[in-house]
């Protein structure tokens, strides 16, 4: 058999094979092994002494080039000659690194992003893959486990943050290959794709109104990140997520919101009229806006919008998941109004309802001050608690 058959050339351009496990082999068994990830490990192929088909891990590509890889092939050669046994014992009194220990060390390290971003990824790792996987070393760390790990989210209809857990879980692991502490990465076998729900599964969960005001003492505890600001504004407006999470600042006019028709789920220009307290939350994602013309930025860059799992991902971790979401703000709108005697044309209106017969087609415009009044009720009630009677209707 032909030996010292790779050139550096190719293990620089080696790739993997649509996805899956590649195999170049450079004689004696000696092979690189292109994971799916991208990431490549010298790996040596023999026979123990009971003949059965075994691999010793050399260490990764490119930090073991390919001339130390045949070196060290040619030492474990010689232990086998010797009848040393190649597997290494686990020594349990030094274990290696924590999938915690890795997280904290691999996320300190990155400079390349925003500290939102940062933040963000880091709590969902904690969220969702520490309580049961940190402990662990990243050598022992299998797909089954991530998956264990993950499909809680799935499940939750967390379908775009489970993407991203599993993308930064892969991340870190594979900055562990690169630096010595293990050899696999099991996310980078997690196919998205099929393993996840393709769709967010938010459904319209909605508080009672006795459960809005410990929501939003409970709220009042986060810090004011983005995603804080935009549920609350959410709440102030009697929007849709989608239709909050991409407002730009040329919609805003003055104390007025035009949301233009081609956003719109009826396909009509929509105005809202801003409470003083939407115009405070407005003033303060001014501030934080960073040059972008949306007017909740995605964390990762200005040019995108915030995501759209955002607003529903911090209602879980405040603890209210399976009662409350981000489109359950309409529903506490519309109940709180009618409770409250406000005229139901009204209500209608401004949640862009479409209605039957001659009011099937509205003025974007149509009961604007009627409105304003309403949600400024609206808003004095679910931030400042006073006896909304007497306001007019």
């Amino acid at each position: 058999m032909a030996i010292n058959t790779l050139t550096d050339a190719d293990c620089r351009r080696a790739t993997p094979n649509d996805g899956k496990l590649r195999k170049l082999f450079d004689g004696h068994g000696l092979m690189l092994a292109v994971l799916p990830s991208g990431n490549k490990v010298w790996r040596m192929a023999y026979r123990n002494d009971e003949g059965k088909q075994q691999t010793a891990v050399i260490g990764p590509y490119p930090l073991i080039g390919l001339k130390e890889a045949r070196e060290r092939r040619d030492v474990l050669r010689l232990k086998l000659i010797d009848g040393e046994d190649l597997k290494p014992k686990r020594k349990t009194s030094s274990p290696s690194i924590t999938l915690d220990a890795a997280i904290d060390t691999y996320w300190a390290g990155r400079t390349d992003i925003s500290p939102g971003y940062k933040a963000n990824a880091l709590r969902a790792l904690a969220m969702y893959v520490s309580p049961t996987l940190g402990a662990k070393t990243v050598r022992e760390i299998t797909k089954e486990d991530l998956m264990a790990a993950l499909r809680p989210m799935d499940a939750a209809g967390l379908s775009v943050y489970v993407r991203r857990v599993r993308m930064w879980v892969g991340q870190v692991l594979d900055w562990s290959i690169q630096h010595g502490h293990c050899e696999e990465n099991p996310a980078s076998n997690i196919n998205s794709k099929v393993a996840f729900s393709r769709k967010p599964r938010e459904g319209f969960a909605a508080l009672a109104l006795a459960e809005v005001h410990p929501f939003m003492e409970r709220l009042a505890l986060e810090d004011e990140i983005q995603s804080v600001l935009a549920c609350k504004l959410l709440a102030l407006t009697w929007t849709r997520t989608d239709e909050l999470r991409r407002m730009t600042w040329a919609e805003v006019e003055g104390d007025v919101w035009r949301i233009p028709g081609k956003r719109m789920k009826k396909g009509r220009e929509h105005l809202v009229p801003l409470s003083s307290q939407a115009l405070d939350l407005l003033a303060e994602m001014k501030l934080r806006s960073r040059g972008s013309n949306y007017v909740f930025p995605n964390d990762r860059g200005g040019s995108r919008p915030m995501s759209e799992n955002a607003i529903l991902y911090l209602i879980h971790r405040i603890g209210f998941k399976g009662k409350m979401t981000g489109h359950g703000w309409r529903k506490v709108g519309s109940t709180w109004a009618n409770e409250h005697e406000y005229n139901s044309d009204h209500v209608e209106v401004q949640l862009a309802h479409k209605d039957g017969g001659v009011r099937g087609v509205y003025n974007s415009a149509e009961y604007l001050k009627q409105r304003r009044v309403m949600l400024q009720a609206f808003a004095d009630w679910l931030l400042e608690k006073p006896d909304p009677s007497g306001l007019e209707r």
